[in-house]
C-alpha cells in the first residue's frame, strides 16, 4: 500500500529538454530533512519545480543545523521536532527519507509517496548503473564511476557524455537530475532501505510498463548480516529474509539486454540463478570452465577475466592506491562492468590502478611521526572492522565500538587478536564486544565516551612505522549524528592532538 496511488505522473521527462511544471502548485511534504543530503535536494528540487514545500522532522533545529543551512533563503515552511498528522492529509505527494519505515502510521493517509531514487528514476535519461550489498558497494560503486570518465578521458573510443555518482553515498541524485542526458552514465548506491522503497514500481515506458529500477548493470557486493534490528519489525523470525528481499529488487526488473554481477559464493549464485539479465561472478578463487566473470590471483593480487576460449586478461593490476583484499574484489567486480561495456582491458587496468578511495573507507587521512592514520567510519559491522585489521601489514592501534545493531561481534573479537592494542568506543556494541575480547585474552582501553579522549589513548600507544585506524564495526549512534559525523570528529581529533 506504501507506493498504491495514480501514476499520474510518472513517465514524464524532467531536465534539459522537459517541463518541472508537473510539480507546480503541487503540495509537497518532506517527511525527514536528515543529514545526508536526500531531503535537502528533494525540497530544492521540488521548490525549484514549483512546489509549495513543507518540511517536517522529528529532529530538532540544532541537530539538523547543517540541512537547514544548506536550503537558507528559500521559500519552506518548517515543522521540526514533530509531525503533523494534518501536513500528511493535505500533501500531493510525501517524499519520505530512506530512514522512514514503510508502516509508519504518518504515512498512511499520504495520496502519494516518493523518495528522492524514486524521482530520480522516473525522469532520469541517462544509462543506469546500480550497486548494492551490506559491505563495499561505496568502494564498488566509486570505482566504476571513476572508470566511466577515466575512459571518457583516455579511451580509444571514448563514451560520450559523462558519469555521475549518487545514492547512498550521501549524494542524492536529485543534485544532478537537470544536468543529465541520454549520453551520461548514472552510478547509484542503494541501500536495502532506498531499494526497499522501490518494491513494486513500474512506469510507462514507450507505451508499456517496466520496473521503474531497470539497471543496464547491477553489482551486488559481499553480503553480510546488517540492519537486523530494523528488519526484526518486518519479519521477526528470519530478519535476514526480509533484508535479502529488499536486495533482490536491485535485479527483479533487468531484462536479458543488462547485466547482474555478483560474488561468487551462496548468496551471490542465489541472485545470478534468479535474475532475468546476464550474469558474471567475481571471486578470490578461479572460477570454473564456461563460468563468467573473474578472479582475483592470490599469488599476484591482479584481477582477471576469462573468455570462454578460456583465455585471461588482467583487468586489476597488482599494485593499486587502496589497502585491503577486499577493496581488490571491489575493483575487479567495476572492472568486469566496464569490461562488459567494451571498455579496452588496458584503460581498465590504468583505471583501477589509480583509483584513489573514497572519504570515510579505509581512508589515509594523516601521518605525524611515522604514524599513519586511516579513517574507516563507514566500517559499520563486525566483519568490515575485521576485514579492515587483514588490510595492513604494519603494527594497527584499532579503535572500534560504539551502538549495536543486533549483530555478531566474535568475527571482529576474533581478527582483534592481529592489533597491537584495542581502544573502544562507548556504546552498547562495545559492551557486547568486551566479553569476546575477554575470551580471546585480548586486553582493552575504554570504553571512551569522547573521541578527544579514545585519540588520546591511541596515540599513547602508538610508535613510528605503526598505523592508528578507527573502524568501529558498530552504528555511530549515541555519541554521533551518523558514521560521517563520526569520521569527520576522528579526523579533526587526531590532526589536532598528534
Amino acid at each position: 500500500m506504501l507506493f498504491n496511488y495514480i501514476e499520474e505522473f510518472q513517465g514524464k521527462m524532467i531536465g534539459n529538454n522537459t517541463e518541472k511544471s508537473i510539480y507546480a502548485g503541487k503540495k509537497a511534504l518532506i517527511m525527514g530533512l536528515g543529514l545526508h543530503g536526500g531531503g535537502v535536494e528533494s525540497a530544492r528540487y521540488l521548490i525549484q519545480a514549483g512546489a509549495d514545500v513543507t518540511v517536517t522532522d522529528l529532529q530538532d533545529e540544532k541537530t539538523l543545523s547543517n540541512s537547514l543551512k544548506e536550503l537558507a533563503g528559500l521559500p519552506i515552511r518548517y515543522v521540526l521536532g514533530r509531525h503533523d498528522r494534518e501536513d500528511f492529509k493535505n500533501a500531493d505527494i510525501v517524499v519520505k527519507n530512506p530512514g522512514v519505515k514503510p508502516d509508519s502510521p504518518y504515512l498512511q493517509s499520504a495520496k502519494r509517496i516518493e523518495t528522492d531514487i524514486s524521482i530520480f528514476l522516473a525522469h532520469s535519461p541517462a544509462r543506469l548503473f546500480a550497486v548494492t550489498g551490506s559491505k563495499g558497494k561505496s568502494g564498488t560503486a566509486s570505482a566504476l564511476h571513476w572508470g566511466l570518465n577515466f575512459a571518457r578521458k583516455n579511451g580509444k573510443n571514448p563514451l560520450p557524455g559523462k558519469a555521475y555518482l549518487g545514492g547512498n553515498i550521501t549524494v542524492s541524485p536529485l543534485r544532478f537530475l537537470d544536468d543529465l542526458t541520454k549520453d551520461d552514465d548514472a552510478v547509484l548506491e542503494l541501500s536495502s532501505w532506498q531499494l526497499g522503497d522501490l518494491r513494486g514500481r513500474q512506469i510507462d515506458k514507450g507505451g508499456g510498463k517496466q520496473a521503474l529500477l531497470k539497471p543496464r548493470t547491477a553489482v551486488l557486493t559481499a553480503i553480510m548480516s546488517d540492519h537486523l534490528n530494523w528488519y526484526k519489525s518486518i519479519d521477526p523470525v528470519n530478519p535476514m529474509k526480509a533484508y535479502i528481499a529488499d536486495k533482490k529488487i536491485i535485479y527483479e526488473g533487468q531484462t536479458n539486454d543488462d547485466l547482474t554481477i555478483a560474488a561468487d559464493d551462496a548468496w551471490g549464485r542465489e541472485f545470478l540463478a534468479e535474475t532475468r539479465g546476464r550474469t558474471m561472478r567475481y571471486a578470490d578463487h578461479q572460477l570454473e570452465d564456461g563460468v563468467a566473470g573473474g578472479w582475483i590471483d592470490g599469488r599476484t593480487g591482479e584481477g582477471f577475466i576469462r573468455f570462454a576460449s578460456g583465455e585471461a586478461i588482467c583487468l586489476v593490476p597488482e599494485k593499486v592506491l587502496t589497502p585491503g583484499y577486499h577493496q581488490k574484489k571491489n575493483l575487479l567486480a567495476a572492472a568486469l562492468a566496464l569490461f562488459d561495456l567494451g571498455i579496452e582491458s588496458e584503460i581498465i587496468r590504468e583505471a583501477m590502478g589509480s583509483f584513489p578511495g573514497i572519504e570515510h573507507r579505509l581512508e589515509f587521512f594523516h601521518e605525524k611521526d611515522g604514524i599513519r592514520f586511516y579513517n574507516d567510519t563507514a566500517a559499520t559491522i563486525p566483519e568490515a572492522a575485521a576485514a579492515a585489521l587483514e588490510a595492513f601489514d604494519s603494527p594497527v592501534v584499532l579503535v572500534t565500538g560504539g551502538t549495536d545493531k543486533d549483530l555478531d561481534f566474535s568475527p571482529l573479537a576474533m581478527k582483534a587478536q592481529k592489533a597491537k592494542a584495542v581502544i573502544l568506543l562507548d556504546g552498547t556494541g562495545s559492551d557486547k564486544l568486551k566479553p569476546l575480547l575477554g575470551k580471546e585474552g585480548i586486553s582493552y582501553k575504554g570504553p571512551f565516551n569522547t573521541m578527544e579522549a579514545a585519540v588520546k589513548a591511541a596515540l599513547e600507544s602508538a610508535r613510528s612505522g605503526e598505523i592508528v585506524l578507527l573502524s568501529p564495526g558498530c552504528a555511530s549512534f549515541g555519541m554521533f549524528q551518523n558514521e560521517f559525523d563520526r569520521g569527520r570528529q576522528w579526523k579533526e581529533a587526531v590532526k589536532r592532538l598528534s
